[in-house]
């Protein structure tokens, strides 16, 4: 792959770098902790994987990171899996969380928006009196440390009280959104057996009422381990007998008790998209994930006081506890609870200036939505205080970036990021003071020896390889729910290479530091040798007006050949005809390669996606390879289980 030298998108400016955190961040840590003084980015980051113990000690105290007992050391263990983070120490995530209050205390912590667009601010001193008068109520009703609290809640204020107390009894936080039927929602609760269950009467969606008490009588019923559950009538209804209301639960003004436990102790449980089986459950830990998003909103994404953050999410997903943690750094968050797209393609851009917004996070598919849609973000709305948009979920095709620079603004920090629910975190991404350059990620993120490797696990530079991780993060699950003996957790990420992460996406790391990412490595498209991540398919592919959404798949056949299906979903009017046929070939042969000229284009009535959004690649391959539907993908996790049907007739009769 060439990476020549080309022009960046964008550049910042030197008032900018200046000003920037992670700036002032490397000057301290210069003189205390021997951060190189002289350098950019590249030194620092070349430190803070070279040095963890001096770089995180360096975050912690940057940040006034409060352990109520002291660490014996940074790294007591370094292995992958089992690296033991600060040893001895004890804090509490949600009093960091809260900290702004102190003198902050009229300002919003939250702005909270629904459809009607109109924001309503919780103060830090609100937030903190409610989340101390639930956290004493969670104490009433026998909740202790290690015990797990449940949320079947929309992106409401409600639902960061309830994390922020559950963190503060030091029990054990998990969410699902209210659009998750009821089995996805017990697939994940029952693995972790949570005795509170804090739950929505139903939620507006695309400006219509949800109903959810039938679904909430069924988890009640499917959830013996309860002992209570929380109604909030979000949809006005009565509490159903024998819930207690949220109104009484936050009555009164009790001082917070910040429980301080263990560095490692849990925090929250995140799901991984769970397409075969059930899902993973990702045990993230109190000490891990402070650190590690104070690192990342703090230092990367620039946040502090005076920001304000959204980042268009649901409780399903991790960035909605990335969201969250904003908190750490004193900055208001913004909960949009909502459609995207409702009342017009639009809408996000209007909560981001209605909010004030200067760091609004998306995914790379609404990006593309606006752009296919026409929307002009400037012209319409007065975006001045945004300063970074960020996506996430898909990578952003180099199409997407060039609409943000031409519609929003040309001075724009673009970032797109990514990670993974399994860190929570980001391990390319956002940097203030680096170039942006078109469809790639601007450098692996401190502290993260991020590496693309070959098969025999040699580092690749300006190639496709496989994105490792070659030292441990503090956010890494310190293990998995139900997995006593870690066997699925080294399945998961450290078989390929024995103590060293293996993510499953396909990467290029440039010569110049950058990341470009290709798709998951599990489904990447492998023709004749030349691999090629489905993501650059669909840049090229999507651009065409006819085509709304694709997939494709490449499957190896038992005679050694290889075949590789693209299906379309098209747009409204559009006919799947050869001029059409032809006109997908001509993109992909001259954008990308001749080679992956797909062998059929098919029409489909939609593609399949995870709960999260994602385009499930890897159960439709093995729909195709003649697995049986119950065996290829776990119903759950699918948004229109449907879709699956035609996938499963096409495998029929091609056999």
């Amino acid at each position: 792959m060439s990476t020549a030298h080309p022009q960046p998108l964008w550049q910042p400016t030197d008032e900018r770098i200046a000003r920037a955190r992670i700036t002032r961040f490397q000057a301290w840590a210069a003189e205390h902790h021997g951060a190189p003084a002289e350098g950019d980015y590249p030194a620092l980051h070349q430190w803070s994987v070279a040095e963890p113990e001096d770089f995180w000690t360096a975050v912690t105290r940057w940040f006034d990171v409060r352990f109520s007992t002291p660490y014996a050391r940074v790294l007591g263990d370094r292995a992958m899996p089992g690296a033991e983070w600060f040893p001895g120490a004890t804090l509490n995530y949600a009093g960091h969380a809260l900290r702004a209050a102190a003198d902050r205390a009229d300002e919003p912590a939250l702005l909270y928006v629904d459809e009607t667009h109109e924001p309503r601010p919780v103060t830090w001193a609100e937030l903190r009196r409610q989340v101390g008068a639930l956290a004493a109520r969670l104490r009433d009703l026998g909740v202790r440390p290690g015990d797990r609290v449940s949320g079947y809640l929309p992106n409401i204020p409600e639902a960061v009280v309830a994390l922020l107390a559950t963190a503060a009894v030091g029990a054990v936080w998990t969410s699902c959104a209210p659009d998750f039927g009821a089995r996805s929602v017990l697939d994940r609760f029952q693995q972790v057996e949570p005795v509170v269950l804090f739950t929505v009467d139903g939620y507006r969606y695309g400006g219509k009422e949800h109903d959810r008490r039938e679904t909430v009588a069924e988890l009640r019923r499917e959830l013996p381990t309860l002992r209570a559950v929380v109604h909030i009538p979000l949809l006005g209804t009565e509490a159903p007998e024998g819930a207690l209301d949220w109104a009484d639960l936050t009555a009164g003004d009790p001082e917070p008790v910040f429980e301080q436990v263990p560095f490692d102790h849990p925090l929250w449980v995140l799901y991984s998209s769970g397409t075969t089986g059930l899902p993973k459950a990702i045990v993230q830990s109190q000490g891990g994930i402070l650190v590690e998003h104070l690192k990342q909103l703090g230092l990367h994404c620039d946040l502090g006081p005076e920001d304000r953050f959204f980042w268009y999410t649901s409780t399903g997903w991790m960035m909605w506890n990335f969201l969250v943690s904003g908190l750490l750094t004193g900055t208001t968050i913004v909960l949009y609870d909502g459609s995207p797209g409702y009342p017009d393609t639009g809408a996000q851009w209007r909560v981001a200036e209605r909010t004030g917004t200067t760091l609004y996070g998306t995914s790379a598919a609404y990006v593309m939505a606006c752009r296919k849609a026409g929307v002009h973000p400037s012209r319409d709305f007065d975006l001045s205080t945004v300063q970074c948009v960020a996506t996430t979920g898909s990578p952003l095709p180099p199409d997407g970036f060039r609409w943000l620079h031409d519609e929003v603004r040309d001075d724009l920090w673009i970032a797109s990021v990514s990670g993974g629910t399994d860190v929570c975190s980001c391990f390319a991404g956002a940097v203030p003071t680096l170039p942006v350059y078109t469809g790639e990620l601007q450098a692996p993120g401190l502290g993260t020896d991020l590496q693309s490797w070959d098969p025999s696990g040699e580092p690749l530079v300006d190639e496709v390889g496989e994105l490792v991780v070659t030292n441990p993060m503090p956010s890494m699950p310190i293990r998995f729910w139900n997995d006593p003996d870690g066997s699925r957790y080294r399945e998961s990420y450290f078989e390929t290479y024995p103590g060293v992460w293996r993510h499953g996406d396909w990467i290029t790391v440039t010569s110049r530091g950058s990341v470009i990412i290709h798709g998951r490595s599990d489904s990447t498209l492998n023709r004749q040798g030349v691999r090629m991540g489905s993501a650059d398919i669909y840049e090229v592919v999507e651009r065409l007006p006819e085509i709304k959404e694709s997939l494709v798949i490449g499957i190896e056949q038992p005679d050694g050949g290889y075949w590789m299906p693209l299906f379309v979903h098209l747009a409204p009017g559009a006919a799947l005809d050869d001029a059409l046929r032809d006109r997908v070939k001509k993109a992909i042969r001259e954008q990308l390669s001749p080679r992956h000229v797909p062998d059929e284009i098919i029409e489909v009535p939609g593609v399949p996606h995870t709960l999260t959004g994602k385009r499930i690649e890897v159960p439709v391959k093995r729909l195709l390879q003649g697995t049986p539907l119950e065996k290829a993908v776990n119903p759950g996790s699918i948004d229109d289980l449907t879709l699956l049907g035609f996938y499963e007739q096409l495998a029929r009769k091609r056999a």
